[in-house]
Order: C-alpha cells, then structure tokens, then sequence
C-alpha cells in the first residue's frame, strides 16, 4: 500500500501539469514548450531500472533534486547489480558480451 501511494506521488505531478501548463496569456494554437520536470521524470525513471523499494524512491529523489546524475559513484556490487538487471533475458556470449561492456562503461566507486 506505501508503495503504491509513493509511486502515485511520483507520477501525480506528471498527470496534472498539462492541464495547468496552459495559461491565458498563450494561445492554444501556441507551440508547447517542453517541461523540464517531465525531462527529468523520464531520464530519472530511466537510470532507475532495475531498482525497487526503498532503493528506488532514494534514487529518484536524489536523481530528481540534482538535475539527474545521482551524486555518489557506484561501488563494484551496485554495478553487478545494474547489469545484471539489465542484462536479464541474455544468455551465453551475448550475456558475457554485455556484461563486460556494461560494467567497463559505468564509473568505478
């Protein structure tokens, strides 16, 4: 229930602005422009996969507060916990393959 609530914070602010976004100084034929939350939301939701729970709400704070980079670098274990969440649905070399990539590609702590 406190995950679902939490999750629908997240997401209400998303549902509501475009009824707001528009005011009466701006027409409705005038070109939309992009809302920098939403911008965020997505890039934040993104770099969030594979996170659940408490790990998730932490990083999408801290990733929505900071402009969308988390603060703190990865250590080894969080790493091999990304890829392998990502790399789910591969098998043999391509697995292999991927996980090199992946995890020479991500910052070490």
């Amino acid at each position: 229930m406190k995950k679902a609530l939490a999750a629908l914070l997240l997401v209400s602010p998303l549902l509501a602005s475009p009824v707001f976004a528009q005011t009466a100084a701006a027409p409705a034929s005038a070109p939309k422009a992009t809302n920098s939350q939403q911008d965020k939301m997505k890039a934040c939701n993104a770099q969030a996969a594979g996170k659940k729970g408490d790990d998730r709400k932490a990083f999408m704070k801290q990733c929505l507060s900071a402009g969308g980079a988390p603060a703190a670098k990865q250590t080894q274990q969080e790493k091999m916990k990304t890829c392998n969440t990502q790399a789910s649905g591969k098998k043999g070399d391509d697995r292999k393959a991927f996980m090199k990539q992946c995890l020479s590609n991500q910052p070490a702590a």
